[in-house]
């Protein structure tokens, strides 16, 4: 793993998401973005669906304390303990899993690939949830890509409720940056999309409003 791109590590999971604490403040992963951890010889892939920054102390909301102070910067500046009181968390969704853990994936299509070293790649949910402390990686481009050959994670995301719609589209931006051809992969998705929500003409619509190229 490129320990420049661990970015967190997994404080609570299921089988269909896993919430885990940045290193750093303020600096979530984008919404939309394809992250991965694992368990055991398993990796598990999620689209980052949730971001916020909270006090460490359940219930205690931090106060304004920059009345007197020309930039935000300055704050932590006059209070650097501020960045021990206080913790940015995500949560990804889980949308697949790889067995045997960080090959290459073949060039395949379908609901999962196999790669030279026989890991086989599906896009639905892992056996197990994630392990509690698990590192948490933000997967490149072309990992991003290779992921998405198989758009069968949709699925996944079309049920997921709440701002599903909006996590659709950005994880479908994210993903279009590294394609060779983003309008057509972008064409592929929308066509995906219309067989996944039938009926659901303004949800398709909406979706297809922003990720258009």
């Amino acid at each position: 793993m490129d320990l420049s791109s661990k970015i967190g590590e997994v404080i609570q999971a299921s089988t269909g998401e896993f919430t885990a604490q940045c290193y750093e403040l303020h600096r979530p992963p984008p919404f939309g973005s394809l992250v991965k951890t694992r368990e055991g010889e398993v990796e598990i892939y999620g689209v980052v669906s949730r971001a916020e920054t909270t006090s460490i102390e359940p219930g205690r909301r931090p106060i304004a304390r920059g009345r007197e102070e020309n930039d935000e910067e300055d704050i932590y500046r006059a209070s650097p303990q501020l960045e021990k009181l206080l913790r940015t968390d995500f949560t990804a969704l889980v949308v697949g899993h790889r067995e045997g853990g960080g090959g290459r994936e073949s060039e395949k299509g379908g609901g999962s690939g196999e790669s030279e070293k026989g890991e086989r790649l599906h896009h639905y949910l892992p056996p197990r949830p994630a392990r509690i402390h698990s590192f948490v990686y933000l997967c490149d481009r072309e990992e991003a890509v290779q992921f998405s050959q198989s758009l069968d994670f949709l699925s996944i995301l079309v049920g997921a409720g709440g701002q599903a719609d909006e996590l659709i589209a950005a994880s479908l931006r994210h993903v279009a940056v590294g394609q060779q051809e983003p309008q057509d992969f972008l064409t592929r998705a929308g066509k995906e999309l219309a067989v996944l929500l039938g009926g659901e003409t303004n949800r398709l619509n909406t979706i297809l409003r922003r990720i258009k190229w």
